[in-house]
């Protein structure tokens, strides 16, 4: 980041700041809330006409918008036009999404307004001094009568593992501003820009032969799906999306060739990598995110199903589940699927099923693409059949559906790959897909389920 900032607003009262400034290179505007010294970073009037500003700048330049937020809430003093400033300053931030990336830094508290203005940004960045919440403590206490600190109500590491309301956790402010100059080297400045490309030495034609004995001779067996996903991007490096939320699916940015992409792999190592309400929640979020801002998607696959429970079903995992189905949908960047292992009814409909919409979708020899697994298959269709008649059904099923070469065979796999040569070929398709553009139909509005 350079000191060559252009203020904003520069006279107006108020403890909030706005300028234009350049991170590594690429322009943003950039405001800042976080003045504790007077009224604890309370956002009064003056301070949301800033803000707005500042959102309208970014969209009025079409550049990102960054924030740095420690706020305690609306200025109470201020009474209700502190409030009708904050309902301008979100209407202004919503304007910008899908538009110009929103990145937020939650570097001390984020209360009441402030923390739903996390909730509105593309990117949420905490501290560790960090904490966030719509009421505090005091009205839990109030209200339910459990005492309850801020750190344990709303601090950094419940925002990351808990509510999923934080993108990446990081130290401090330096290494929070470290971080939205590497995100904005791999996004576009607006929707209608492409990413810019990535200088990399990691040559396009290596061959990956540590993944052919990766997988555990066992189906039911455990491995970890970064090392695949690693093996393939450049120099093995990935930025973890909500890296320790909904851990059954790992998104994440990184670069193959040098061109931005979104990855999105099912991980075996967390509830046998099934789809539960969390994890299509973080899946839809990061794939519509990819979406508007032109990042291609590669989707590694590997999962058995949604997670059954009663539970599950009665918080709504048919609505949630939805989400990432309607967000690879109506996903219209170049889309690349890799099937490792097990892909089985729901669960492969929407991670980017061919049907779903997919460009490129690409299988290992042990993929097994099916409503279901053979035990599962044989107990439906054959409930009276002995133990032994069912061992020679559910091989039989094995052999011969449980194999890439059937879904090939009827146009749900363009190729079976030997996965040594899966770095070549996700970046011979990304590669091909990189001209792609979609005629889209008129439309106002679209219905996301949420």
């Amino acid at each position: 980041m350079t000191d060559n900032r252009v203020l904003l607003r520069a006279g107006a009262l108020g403890t909030a700041r706005a300028w234009l400034d350049c991170y590594d290179g690429r322009n943003c505007v950039v405001f800042n809330i976080e003045d504790n010294e007077i009224n604890r970073g309370a956002i009064g009037p003056a301070d949301s006409e800033t803000l707005e500003h500042a959102a309208h700048e970014a969209m009025s330049r079409r550049i990102p918008l960054v924030g740095y937020i420690a706020s305690s809430g609306a200025d109470v003093d201020a009474g209700i036009a502190a409030t009708v400033g904050w309902g301008r300053l979100a209407k202004a931030v919503v304007q910008c999404s899908g538009q110009v990336p929103t990145i937020f830094c939650a570097t001390g508290p984020a209360v009441s307004g402030p923390a739903l203005l996390l909730g509105l940004a593309d990117i949420v960045i905490t501290t560790q001094q960090s904490y966030a919440f719509v009421t505090g403590p005091r009205m839990v206490t109030q209200f339910t009568g459990e005492v309850i600190s801020n750190e344990t109500l709303g601090g950094a590491v419940q925002l990351a593992r808990r509510s999923g309301v934080s993108t990446f956790m990081v130290e401090d402010k330096k290494a929070a501003t470290d971080l939205v100059s590497t995100l904005l080297n791999l996004l576009p400045a607006h929707t209608d820009e492409l990413p810019p490309r990535c200088y990399m030495t990691d040559p396009t034609n290596r061959l990956t032969p540590e993944l052919t004995d990766l997988l555990p001779s066992s189906p039911s067996g455990s491995y970890d799906v970064r090392d695949v996903v690693r093996a393939v991007v450049d120099q093995g490096d990935l930025l973890e999306y909500k890296a320790d939320w909904a851990t059954n699916l790992i998104c994440a940015f990184a670069t193959v060739a040098g061109r931005p992409v979104g990855i999105v792999a099912n991980q075996p190592q967390s509830m046998a990598g099934t789809l539960d309400i969390s994890c299509s929640q973080k899946g839809a979020r990061f794939v519509s995110f990819c979406n508007a801002f032109n990042l291609p998607l590669v989707t590694f696959v590997d999962t058995s199903g949604f997670q059954p429970g009663k539970d599950l079903e009665w918080r709504g995992i048919i609505r949630h589940g939805a989400q990432l189905a309607f967000a690879y949908a109506r996903a219209s960047v170049g889309r690349v699927n890799v099937t490792l292992r097990k892909s089985y009814g729901g669960a492969y409909i929407v991670m980017d099923s061919r049907r779903m919409g997919n460009d490129i979708a690409l299988a290992w020899p042990s993929a097994e693409i099916a409503v279901m697994g053979a035990q599962g298959a044989v107990q439906i269709l054959h409930r009276e059949a002995s133990i032994e008649e069912r061992h020679k059904l559910e091989a039989n099923y094995e052999e011969h559906y449980l194999n890439p070469y059937k879904a090939a065979e009827r146009g749900s796999v363009d190729a079976v790959i030997d996965p040594a040569h899966t770095r070549i070929e996700v970046a011979a398709a990304l590669e091909m897909l990189e001209s792609k553009r979609e005629v889209l139909p008129h439309r106002h509005h679209d219905n996301t389920p949420l």
